[in-house]
């Protein structure tokens, strides 16, 4: 990853710093797009990647039944559970970090606090603009992956086209939006993308 990649992440979690710092304590007990998670779980979430160490994982296992998610979840509301102020200064501090746990990808880092940020944001109402090429960046790396989204076999038989970027995948009824738009549908949070979306296509996701 180069240096422009990581001057995008750190941008994005000051940027995701700075909205925090605007919630109420009402704000930071809501609901989330990412599913069970409360907009403090998130922030808990993106406090603890730049640092975490696989030996955290390791230790977490068990509690979290050896199941990925679980892990994630426990963790993530491990770090939620501080002071709403501690949460931010904790993503402030560590927004320049190049690393995560061994277990992990740093290829990862984009897309996930892309992500991240609105699932903080969307459901309040609130916006945090991402650049296009962030939100591009992070369609490239989900749509490759395999676990946990399954993009790739989830959408197959779809021809999905951003409308600010050249990004074209699939072969089939078009679905059509913002680079964003897409990555939230790649990333599963179907519902909330759909309306954001166009195309013949778009009624075969949200069966």
């Amino acid at each position: 990853m180069d240096d422009d990649y990581w001057s995008a992440v750190s941008q994005l979690r000051l940027a995701v710093a700075d909205l925090l710092e605007t919630l109420t304590p009402e704000e930071w007990e809501r609901p989330s797009l990412c599913a069970g998670w409360r907009v403090r779980d998130v922030a808990g979430h993106l406090s603890l990647v730049p640092t975490i160490t696989t030996w955290d994982m390791v230790r977490a296992a068990p509690r979290g039944r050896f199941n990925p998610h679980h892990v994630n979840t426990l963790l993530a509301r491990q770090y939620a559970d501080r002071p709403t102020r501690a949460i931010v200064e904790r993503i402030r501090e560590h927004a320049g970090e190049r690393r995560t746990a061994r277990v992990l990808d740093v290829r990862d880092s984009l897309f996930d606090v892309v992500v991240h940020s609105q699932d903080i944001a969307m459901p309040l109402g609130r916006t945090l603009d991402v650049p296009v090429d962030s939100a591009r960046a992070g369609l490239d790396r989900v749509w490759e992956m395999g676990w946990p989204f399954r993009a790739k076999r989830r959408l197959s038989g779809l021809r999905l086209s951003a409308t600010d970027a050249d990004w074209t995948v699939g072969d089939g009824p078009a679905v059509e939006g913002t680079a964003l738009a897409l990555l939230l549908l790649l990333t599963g949070r179907t519902e909330t993308a759909a309306p954001m979306l166009t195309g013949c296509g778009v009624a075969s996701i949200t069966r």
